[in-house]
């Protein structure tokens, strides 16, 4: 199987940009990066935004504990120090002195002593309690399934002060998980983990992170203006360096963020191409010549076929092994195009384990390898145990918005030749392919597995909590394991378990890892992307125009 360059020199969980140019502002410091978001950000609260939008903005405007680094390393941030207890259960992390909120009382754009007071334990600790909380409803509570007292928290057994999240002084967080978790310290580089100040919280009378003023930054700029009419235009958010916490430590090199908000991605092409702003994030980066822009891509999405779980013939599993064992990935590897990698398995090569990729540690044989006789073997048992002739009509279903499916002609050339019938391809709109999904209203379909953050655990637990998975899995079975691993190689162990177990069951025939790309115009370096939660942050960008 050929490998694909990117493989091995452009995985990593961010893609940063670097560019040769003319040094024409001698470091690129104090530009002013106008951008686009793809939609109005549904909400500036951490612990709870999940569309791109809100996570682009959230992560220029705040900062945690730790961080990851251009390299995909989990560093300190607004962590002094951290320490881990011997059991590797207790995480005890010291703040920093110099990171503080800031809160534009005057609304004068001016940083005055008065507007500024530091950032506490406190306020790490009332964030990661939210979190848990279920009226909060935050889409990453189980990422932090792995602290003590969560599961009852969560469950609304117990309240949030039952779990062990402790401040115990303004400088110092204990957190107790139930096990070893090698996974944690990237948890806690999530934006889930940022600080959330009790009292501000509480000032916002239920309106925090909804308007420019309901939120504070700890982080590298604050929200200077956010205006949004959904029937008008010129909709933009403005955001300016946050001085309190600009120093030599955190080196903030913009001076501003100027977002238009736009409908969709197809308005943010049509201004990125009439100059107005200087990058954005796509699928597709086809129409982009790499000559004239930065168009870095980073393999982030897992595309696999999965099978309808209610399906009568496709409940044996020799049917499904049938096909699984039909996928030729050699020839798939020497026909796609580079946005595309032949999948061999579950988690994309943009998961990181200390430092490097994933898919880089294990071994790249796919846990099912092509063996046409065996296919069709497999085929003719289950056509025995099911009683059946002809599987009929049958189409693959597929959002049209994540593959060209001309690439999929070539497997499902493979089955007709070895099966002798023709499996059609439908192309239908993401809202349509979500919905049917959903719905049950399928056979097959080419289904996108990415995790919610740049972990393998999230990627595996996307899959458990899926409908595709539906009757399959005992929810959070196989996550369980891989977030008790104490070493990074305890981490390549249960992932390659949790991959080999779906994959042996054929439930999901990994395809393809699937790009998703930064693009940008060349002056431009030091954006940095990440795939997973699409937030893109210029905190060092830099630009030499």
């Amino acid at each position: 199987m050929k490998k694909k360059a990117f493989l091995l020199s452009l995985v990593m969980c961010a893609a940063v940009f670097s560019s040769c140019g003319n040094n024409d502002k001698e470091d690129g410091s104090g530009h002013m990066f106008d951008v686009a978001l793809n939609g109005n950000p549904e909400s500036l609260d951490p612990q709870f935004a999940y569309d791109s939008a809100s996570n682009t903005v959230i992560k220029n405007l705040y900062s945690g504990l730790m961080r990851v680094d251009e390299s995909g390393n989990v560093v300190c941030c607004n962590a002094e120090k951290y320490k881990v207890s011997a059991n590797g259960m207790v995480y005890t992390f010291t703040l920093r002195d110099d990171n503080f909120w800031f809160f534009d009382v005057n609304d004068d754009d001016v940083i005055t002593e008065d507007e500024y007071f530091p950032v506490t334990a406190y306020d790490y600790a009332f964030a990661l309690k939210r979190v848990l909380d279920p009226r909060m409803k935050s889409p990453y509570r189980e990422e932090f399934s792995c602290i003590v007292g969560a599961f009852e928290v969560m469950n609304g057994i117990e309240s949030t002060d039952f779990a062990e999240i402790h401040a115990e002084d303004e400088k110092t967080l204990k957190i107790v998980l139930n096990a070893p978790n090698a996974e944690f310290l990237r948890i806690m580089a999530t934006a889930a983990a940022y600080p959330c100040n009790e009292e501000f919280f509480n000032s916002t009378k239920g309106r925090y992170g909804l308007d420019d003023r309901s939120v504070m930054s700890n982080g590298a700029f604050f929200v200077r203006q956010w205006f949004y009419d959904p029937y008008g235009s010129n909709n933009i958010l403005y955001m300016k360096r946050n001085d309190a916490n600009w120093s030599e430590t955190y080196d903030i090199m913009p001076s501003f963020l100027s977002f238009t908000i736009e409908n969709d991605e197809e308005a943010i092409r049509q201004v990125f191409k009439e100059g107005d702003v200087e990058c954005f994030t796509t699928l597709n980066s086809s129409s982009y010549n790499t000559s004239k822009y930065l168009v870095q891509g980073i393999p982030a999405t897992t595309l696999g076929i999965v099978f309808n779980p209610e399906n009568e013939y496709f409940s044996d599993i020799n049917l499904r092994k049938a096909f699984a064992l039909s996928i030729d990935r050699e020839t798939l590897s020497e026909k796609i195009d580079d946005d595309l990698l032949a999948a061999s398995g579950i988690i994309p090569p943009a998961v990181m384990v200390h430092g490097r990729s994933y898919r880089e540690l294990v071994s790249d044989k796919p846990f099912c390898n092509y063996d046409s006789k065996q296919a069709a073997e497999s085929y003719e048992t289950a056509k025995s145990n099911k009683n059946f002739s002809s599987l009929g009509e049958i189409k693959m279903l597929v959002n049209a918005e994540t593959v060209d499916s001309s690439y999929l002609h070539i497997v499902t050339q493979k089955w007709q030749e070895i099966f002798g019938f023709h499996v059609g391809i439908e192309d239908v709109s993401a809202e349509e392919f979500n919905s049917r999904i959903e719905n049950g209203d399928y056979t097959i379909a080419l289904y996108a597995l990415k995790g919610k953050i740049a972990a393998g655990s999230s990627v595996i637990r996307e899959f458990e909590n899926s409908t595709v998975c539906k009757g399959y899995l005992s929810e959070g079975s196989l996550t369980e394991a891989i977030i008790s691993c104490e070493t990074a190689d305890g981490l390549v162990e249960k992932y390659s378990e949790a991959e080999q177990y779906i994959i042996q069951s054929y439930r999901f025939i990994p395809l393809f890892y699937k790009n998703s790309y930064l693009i940008a115009d060349s002056e431009n370096e030091d954006i940095i992307y990440d795939p997973f939660t699409e937030a893109v942050d210029y905190r060092i960008a830099q630009n030499y125009s």
